[in-house]
């Protein structure tokens, strides 16, 4: 699925419009209707009070649609129109005259004097008040609206954007921005939503299609896209009946050290999972007995050295090769990196203590072979490339050196991006706060590198690995809980996800 920036979904309002011979306020209706069956759907009892903020423009037009359909359906819902301007727009004021022309309405002027509505925690908010046509940070009158709606206990839902929350860029914290419980954003997610910075102001958010005209939507692009079941489940390859284990290719895992074996093995194990032929893992010499009982089926390649690696086993065998989980950071450790780099003809993953070596080395990045996969978290992110202002900086240095170095970088988190050499980048749809758990990460890397020895594409295998680790974290905490996910039960999920995928 496309994210398009604010300007180009004017542009697809516009578009539709013109091409469907539709109005602007049929449009508006059709948007605002999608909101009244997502309201009715979330919250079936007539009786609980609806208070909806609605500015001046055609956010609060949406508003006010919303008021008039939960009116007729019988919802006692009062309306509070926001006067920050004398200038209202032409759809805003048709609405509100129909508006006015229901039974039972409760519409009330909210001016710089007057005092602000005293509203219960049971009773629920709808912010309509500026959307995403916002432009510069929201003052004075209008700021107070916002921080008294904050202040209040109740239950926000904001209009496709919380208002005072920019939607391509970054917005100052210090600022009036509603803090919504839930977001409902019109036919896109919008690119703030997927950011860290903006979760205390979106809180669950999902998008309403409202029928914009799909040939726009064919042909406008973007670089920006948000990874849903519709996108990744054609990326699947079908098995062959006739097919053999040398037919899905060859894995090599370069993992585990002293005390740290249990990355290994996760890793080995999520490998396994993940459809691929064979798998082998290159280990320190004392950790082999733990991986031939807790893997049988995984090959072995032993290291010279007892507890840490020291050299790297020949790679021509391999279809594609994943180092780091559990490995440590020893001399010897970097110096078999070093000649990986310089030697490997295969796809190659890097993560944990590979990417801190990296860190230590960062001379070699420019020479790190042309698609290779790094998958950091935040913070070795920051050791390898630098701090940044704000999440859209970050995004875009990502962005950035994806391009210049011709690398895949998955940086991990909720809606994990994933940045394309092509400056393209994919979100994550899939995924709780339940996999913030140790092993977590060693699980991707075994199932990305699984993927990549099968011959799917680089971009392919980060795409789809990160789909279904995140959707096996889902399936692992429906029937767990979030609080007691582990990265195993990650793994024991693996498999349904798959056939979730293939449904």
């Amino acid at each position: 699925m496309k994210i398009f920036n604010i300007e180009q979904i004017r542009e697809a309002d516009r578009y539709t419009i013109e091409n469907e011979t539709i109005t602007s306020i049929l449009l508006m209706e059709r948007a605002a209707k999608e909101l009244f069956y997502w309201w009715v759907a979330n919250n079936p009892y007539t009786d609980t009070p609806v208070h909806i903020f609605c500015g001046l423009g055609n956010n609060g037009g949406d508003g006010l649609v919303l008021s008039r359909l939960l009116l007729k359906a019988g919802y006692p819902v009062t309306t509070y129109i926001i006067r920050h301007s004398e200038h209202s727009s032409s759809d805003f004021n048709t609405n509100l005259t129909a508006l006015k022309g229901c039974a039972n309405n409760k519409i009330v002027d909210i001016t710089p004097e007057s005092v602000l509505p005293a509203i219960q925690e049971e009773e629920q908010i709808v912010d309509a008040i500026f959307g995403s046509g916002l432009s510069k940070p929201i003052e004075g009158f209008p700021a107070r609206v916002i921080h008294h709606i904050n202040s209040l206990k109740s239950i926000k839902v904001a209009v496709d954007m919380p208002s005072g929350l920019y939607a391509d860029r970054h917005t100052d914290p210090k600022t009036a921005i509603i803090k919504a419980d839930y977001t409902l954003s019109f036919q896109f997610p919008k690119l703030a939503f997927l950011l860290p910075e903006n979760d205390l102001y979106t809180g669950h958010w999902e998008f309403l299609d409202i029928g914009l005209h799909h040939d726009y939507i064919n042909k406008t692009s973007t670089r920006n896209f948000y990874m849903t079941k519709a996108d990744v489940a054609p990326s699947l390859k079908k098995r062959l009946r006739f097919s053999h284990k040398g037919t899905y290719g060859h894995a090599l895992l370069i993992a585990g050290g002293f005390g740290k074996m249990g990355a290994a093995i996760l890793a080995i194990q999520a490998a396994l999972k993940s459809g691929v032929g064979l798998v082998h893992t290159h280990v320190p010499r004392w950790g082999a007995p733990i991986m031939q009982t807790a893997c049988p089926e995984a090959m072995l390649s032993i290291d010279r050295y007892e507890y840490y690696l020291s050299e790297m086993p020949k790679i021509d065998a391999y279809t594609a090769v994943g180092v780091g989980p559990g490995l440590g950071t020893e001399e010897q450790s970097q110096k078999a990196i070093k000649l990986l780099i310089q030697q490997t003809q295969v796809p190659l993953l890097l993560d944990a203590d590979a990417l801190n070596i990296l860190a230590m080395n960062k001379t070699w990045i420019p020479f790190l072979p042309k698609n290779t996969i790094l998958t950091p978290h935040p913070k070795e992110f920051e050791r390898l490339f630098g701090t940044w202002k704000d999440d859209f900086d970050r995004l875009e240095k990502q962005r950035e050196l994806s391009m210049k170095y011709g690398l895949y970088i998955v940086l991990k988190g909720a809606n994990t991006s994933i940045a394309f050499p092509d400056g393209h980048i994919y979100f994550n749809s899939t995924g709780n706060p339940g996999m913030a758990t140790g092993g977590s990460g060693d699980v991707l890397t075994g199932l990305i590198t699984g993927l990549l020895a099968q011959g799917y594409t680089p971009g392919i295998a980060c795409v789809l690995g990160v789909y279904i680790h995140g959707l096996a974290g889902d399936l692992a905490a429906k029937k767990t809980s979030m609080e007691a996910l582990t990265a195993t039960g990650i793994i024991g999920k693996i498999g349904k996800a798959f056939k979730k995928l293939q449904k």
